[in-house]
């Protein structure tokens, strides 16, 4: 880690420092509030500065760490590498300080943490919605909806919840979250907030009960694609959060959605060929920017400063 990465709180700006002064600057005092004062975080949420999707440059880097929720801890080689919340904390709050860095992806517990710290300050937060597929679960496809709801998210001001909505055409459960993600499409709508839906054709290619694999063929994704910008009583709201595959061009082609592009797989990816690919996606006029977590976070030389101020540089 570099040395940004020290437990302390990020510096906060002049209209920051006068909206609250209930911020904490270590992970003993963010335990301590919990106790103490838990309703402090609705008061951090309602005075929180803000900066919404409209006020970006059009084009939006996001750091997205909502894999731990999900059972999934592990980057690259390192199975346990998200395994310790405050090491996490840490890269999180060093990669949001990266200039050009305009927001987040996460579940309550890991917002709150960084609400309390003033690391949401001036940032677009997204509310991530349904992490109840967990890693290598038999019920893995049905990503049942167990964190945020538009209620909420629209109560702490955040900008928009996000889905993950796999297919898999052999496995009954698939409707459910079909169902579920277009409910949740329709009430996000209602409250006028971003639906970013996340969705794969996936199966288990050794049987029932093995690895859940998403395909990521063009064919695959732009089939993908037509499902989930039609989930829902209306698309005025919904984003898309695509892989970046072989031939965007044709891939994009298929939705008018705005469209972020996702991190990847530190496990599988080479990581040389998958900036490429996030260079190219971002040629294409309704991708608007990146969502990427472990590959940011985790980068091989421990260095999260340069890997994200790197990626900065694509976006803008």
């Amino acid at each position: 880690m570099t040395a940004a990465s020290s437990r302390t709180a990020p510096s906060r700006t002049a209209s920051a420092r006068t909206a609250s002064t209930e911020f904490v600057s270590t992970y003993e005092d963010v335990t301590r509030v919990r106790i103490e004062d838990p309703g402090r975080f609705a008061r951090l949420a309602a005075s929180r500065s803000r900066r919404t999707v409209a006020d970006t440059d059009g084009a939006m880097m996001i750091i997205a760490a909502d894999h731990p929720a999900r059972g999934a801890l592990g980057v690259g080689s390192r199975p346990h590498a998200m395994a310790s919340r405050t090491e996490l904390l840490d890269r999180l709050r060093e990669a949001l300080a990266v200039p050009g860095v305009d927001g987040v992806l996460g579940t309550a517990d890991i917002l709150e943490d960084l609400l309390v710290m003033g690391a949401l300050e001036d940032k677009v937060v997204f509310a991530s919605m349904n992490r109840g597929g967990l890693q290598g679960s038999s019920w893995e496809i049905e990503d049942r909806f167990t964190a945020y709801d538009a209620a909420s998210i629209k109560a702490s001001g955040f900008d928009g919840g996000k889905m993950l909505t796999r297919i898999d055409l052999e496995d009954d459960r698939t409707s459910f979250i079909l169902e579920a993600s277009a409910n949740a499409v329709t009430d996000l709508a209602r409250h006028e907030l971003i639906a970013m839906v996340e969705p794969f054709l996936s199966s288990r290619p050794g049987g029932p009960g093995t690895k859940v694999a998403n395909d990521l063929s063009p064919e695959a994704v732009i089939k993908s694609i037509h499902i989930a910008q039609g989930l829902g009583a209306t698309s005025a709201y919904t984003w898309l959060k695509l892989p970046a595959v072989e031939d965007m061009e044709r891939v994009m082609d298929a939705t008018t959605l705005p469209t972020l592009i996702l991190g990847g797989d530190p496990a599988e990816d080479d990581p040389v060929a998958l900036r490429a690919s996030w260079r190219q996606a971002l040629d294409r006029p309704n991708v608007r920017g990146l969502v990427v977590g472990r590959t940011l976070l985790y980068p091989a030389d421990d260095d999260v400063t340069a890997a994200v101020r790197a990626s900065v540089d694509m976006v803008r």
